[in-house]
């Protein structure tokens, strides 16, 4: 079972693209799933606790700084410069801006520290720039809230929002690090490669959720699926290729899991209160989206190497 597992692990970026064709293809699968996305996702974020463990997770002090620097520049100063600039050229009320506007908002993808692993770089600082972003995501949200106020419930809803999504996450991060700490067996290197392995299969499985969107989107208006598609791959390269020039122009640590960081968010987690006439076309920005996300192992890992591991 173990060495099942680790191959699925050493494999886990291919697994990823199955989960894309398979939401794609199977979108009765894919509407079975949608349900399920919260859990699977909140078991991925335990897995990834129980697989880092919190010594790596938090680090020392001294990076502390860096990483808050860093989750303040993502998640607040660039989606309000982006809001400004969509509404300076007139096109902030569509529902792509919206969608980019709050996706820029999110905190990191929780998958974001497997991506680290799936290409040879350690995971530890794209743990703490997920636990680190969710923590102060109520802080660093609430002015592109407030402004965009999707849920029409003002600064009440901002907050109900960014406060329940960061219980449900630190509950379970804290879980999986307190199993780690009990159970250090779970830091050899046999039992490190299944929790690869457990990590890509769900990565995988929840992909399939996430793609509850497009397979009716693609009969429907294929052309409309094409340009959503067109803007998320655009969006995402961008983001991940331009962050991982600066920061090694600037010779800045954590260069790679800044990248993963600046292009993959969690945008879903908006789904849970948005009303309905907002989340439709959110949810086919989520699933357009999930296409340049889940290739972010694979073509970051040729642009940026394996390299030294990021710290």
């Amino acid at each position: 079972m173990f060495s099942a597992l680790a191959w699925i692990g050493r494999h886990g970026k291919y697994f990823l693209i199955a989960g894309l064709f398979v939401g794609l293809l199977a979108p009765g699968l894919a509407e079975t799933l949608r349900p399920w996305i919260g859990t699977l996702v909140a078991v991925l974020l335990f897995v990834t606790g129980v697989r880092v463990g919190a010594r790596q997770a938090f680090g020392h002090l001294s990076e502390l700084r860096p990483t808050l620097v860093r989750i303040s520049v993502l998640q607040t100063l660039l989606p309000l410069v982006v809001i400004a600039m969509l509404a300076v050229l007139g096109v902030s009320h569509f529902p792509m801006a919206m969608a980019v506007s709050l996706m820029l908002a999110a905190p990191s993808l929780t998958g974001a520290p497997n991506f680290a692993i799936m290409m040879g770089h350690d995971p530890a600082p794209g743990m703490r720039l997920l636990v680190m972003g969710t923590a102060v995501f109520p802080v660093t949200a609430l002015p592109v809230l407030l402004i965009l106020d999707p849920a029409g419930g003002g600064i009440f809803s901002a907050f109900s929002l960014s406060l329940g999504l960061l219980a449900a996450i630190l509950a379970a991060v804290s879980l999986g690090f307190t199993v780690r700490r009990f159970v250090p067996n779970l830091g050899d290197l046999r039992a490190q490669g299944a929790l690869d392995g457990c990590a890509a299969l769900l990565l995988a499985i929840v992909v399939v959720g996430l793609m509850s969107a497009i397979g009716p989107l693609l009969q429907d208006d294929p052309l409309a699926l094409v340009l959503w598609l067109l803007a998320a791959l655009a969006v995402n390269f961008v983001l991940v290729f331009v962050t991982l020039h600066v920061s090694r122009r600037a010779h800045l640590q954590m260069a790679v899991p800044t990248a993963i960081y600046a292009g993959n968010r969690n945008i879903a987690l908006f789904l849970i209160v948005l009303p309905d006439e907002v989340a439709a076309p959110l949810m086919i920005f989520v699933g357009c989206y999930q296409v340049p996300m889940y290739l972010t192992p694979i073509l970051l890992s040729r642009l940026a190497g394996e390299g030294p591991q990021d710290r």
